[in-house]
């Protein structure tokens, strides 16, 4: 979320009038680097990966609407998020395409790291058997 979160603060599509780190980041740095990541942390570790397709798009969407939900709530009771040129479905979009992007990667890097384990184990049983 991080580079997305960046670029629409560049291009003023969003802005973030009350925030931490201002002479840092014009990002919400608590959102973009505490509890974004923390999501995805949770999505991920909980993923219903031995379900269905439906079940698991399912997810996607119930995630991502519950994050958009909270970020429109921001934007019209208090002044921590305001859209510029952005609307909650851009929100809902780009957070949905992260989701993606971030189970993308797990898929990618944990499978890789079974495969070098199970690698790993069977040489290892070979090598105490000779």
């Amino acid at each position: 979320m991080c580079i997305f979160g960046h670029a629409v603060v560049e291009l003023q599509l969003l802005a973030y009038p009350v925030r931490e780190l201002a002479d840092v980041s014009r990002t919400s740095f608590t959102y973009e680097y505490m509890a974004y990541p923390m999501t995805c942390a949770v999505f991920n570790a909980y993923y219903p990966s031995h379900r269905s397709g439906w079940i698991q798009f399912g997810y996607y969407v119930l995630f991502t609407t519950v994050l958009t939900i909270g970020e429109v709530l921001l934007v019209q009771y208090t002044d921590l998020i305001r859209y510029v040129r952005w609307n909650w479905f851009w929100s809902w979009a780009t957070i949905f395409l992260t989701f993606l992007m971030t189970r993308a990667f797990c898929v990618i890097y944990f499978g890789t790291m079974t495969r070098v384990e199970t690698a790993k184990q069977k040489n290892a049983a070979s090598t105490t058997r000779s």
